[in-house]
């Protein structure tokens, strides 16, 4: 049984009017009885909550930073209407509204109430309880009661670089010899014969398509198609480090998004692994149409955790997912702890088979802080912005001597700038 704010308020009158009686202790009983009365009555005739039925529907799934609307489905399978405030309760990640609704549902009908989610992280959100109180005509109590209705909703990574994706297929189409700037090529697939013209490698001359056209003509490349590309992600304690408003991790995701999309149009095969002290998730290589979103519902849950990074593991992990060449781009951060830890020592059996790229994410503050001349903070604090990023450019020196391609970029340039190593590797058949 609930009893409502009236029905407090009831009972304050009934004191003052006691208090104000002549003879109180008759007062007193009568005014207990007719509360008392009346709260039963409202109990009695409240209707019930155990009659309450509730579904939902909705999309299962959106993207971080897009409404998600949902329909709660309100069905009285009892005798009696139901006078009713529901609250549906979810995890304040999920960032619903409204969270609770007033409403009236007669005997064998059902009624709809509309929400929406905004969430606010990524992974799944599901309810709680819905708690129901049924209020009696006169509003002074009435019968409470909780349902479970589950659902879930998996909210994806937001995918911002989506923005890049013209520019990047832009540029994919020179690659591969699609538009009018062409250029010969630095693939070892074969694309056409062309007129020669001064300045060709005299080696890519083809002496019998000359004998027979009369003139002489050369072979065009174009970049290898159904390459591999291997995307990992550093899920240690170093991508839980916010860089922004986000979490390294996810800007590693968006990254890898964009990479994977233009990879796809290719005509690249793209697989996925996430590992820090174990592997958290791997997705073997593949071309499907829908790798793009099937990624992003494996990076959905995928959150930081706070151990090292197991390099030795993430290779070998690597080399049983893929026995082709493939390109290998690690998302992970330069510092030392990293990097001549735990990467280096790693590295040699990953860049004998594979081509190896280390996508790593820079913080703008750091140049910010560099700049800084105001007072003894503040230069204290750029020559430590100098040497931590002294630091990075030694350890991209050390791993561009072992045959690693690096990008450092900061987080409005970092997606777009791996994707543009990939490019330029593809453009010199080297995956």
């Amino acid at each position: 049984m609930a009893i409502t704010g009236r029905a407090a308020a009831c009972a304050f009158l009934g004191a003052v009017a006691v208090a104000l009686a002549p003879v109180p202790g008759v007062v007193i009983l009568i005014v207990d009885l007719l509360i008392v009365g009346l709260v039963l009555l409202d109990v009695a005739l409240a209707g019930s909550v155990r009659a309450l039925e509730f579904s939902r529907s909705g999309p299962r799934g959106a993207r971080l930073g897009q409404p998600v609307p949902l329909v709660l489905t309100v069905s009285n399978n009892g005798t009696r209407a139901v006078r009713a405030r529901i609250r549906d309760a979810w995890p304040p990640s999920a960032g619903a509204r409204p969270l609770t609704y007033s409403v009236t549902v007669p005997a064998g009908e059902r009624r709809f109430l509309e929400a929406t989610l905004y969430p606010t992280r990524r992974g799944d959100r599901e309810p709680f309880r819905i708690t129901v109180r049924s209020l009696g005509p006169l509003g002074l109590a009435g019968r409470q009661g909780r349902h479970h209705c589950p659902w879930r909703v998996r909210v994806l990574p937001p995918f911002h670089s989506r923005r890049h994706l013209p520019s990047a297929l832009a540029r994919l189409r020179e690659v591969e010899g699609q538009v009018a700037i062409r250029g010969g090529g630095a693939g070892s697939e074969f694309d056409s014969l062309r007129d020669y013209v001064i300045g060709d490698d005299v080696r890519n001359i083809d002496w019998r398509g000359t004998a027979r056209r009369g003139s002489v003509v050369v072979k065009t490349f174009r970049p290898e198609r159904d390459r591999r590309v291997v995307c990992v992600l550093d899920t240690a304690r170093t991508s839980a480090g916010r860089v922004g408003d986000a979490p390294r991790l996810d800007h590693a995701l968006d990254a890898a998004l964009l990479l994977t999309a233009v990879a796809l149009r290719a005509g690249d095969r793209v697989g996925l692994v996430a590992h820090d002290s174990e592997a958290r998730l791997t997705l073997p290589e593949s071309s499907e149409g829908n790798l793009l979103s099937r990624m992003s519902e494996a990076m959905a849950t995928l959150e930081p955790a706070l151990v090292e990074a197991d390099h030795e593991g993430i290779v070998s992990t690597v080399l049983r997912m893929t026995r082709r060449r493939a390109l290998v781009v690690i998302f992970s951060e330069l510092v030392p702890a990293v990097i001549e830890e735990s990467l280096l020592p790693a590295l040699p059996a990953l860049t004998a088979r594979h081509t190896v790229l280390v996508a790593a994410l820079r913080d703008p503050r750091l140049a910010e802080l560099a700049t800084g001349r105001g007072d003894v903070r503040d230069v204290y604090a750029a020559a430590s912005a100098e040497q931590t990023l002294l630091r990075r450019r030694q350890l991209t020196e050390e791993l561009r001597s072992r045959g690693v391609e690096v990008v450092d970029a900061a987080p409005d340039r970092y997606a777009p700038a791996v994707t543009d190593a990939y490019l330029s590797l593809k453009a010199l058949g080297r995956l």
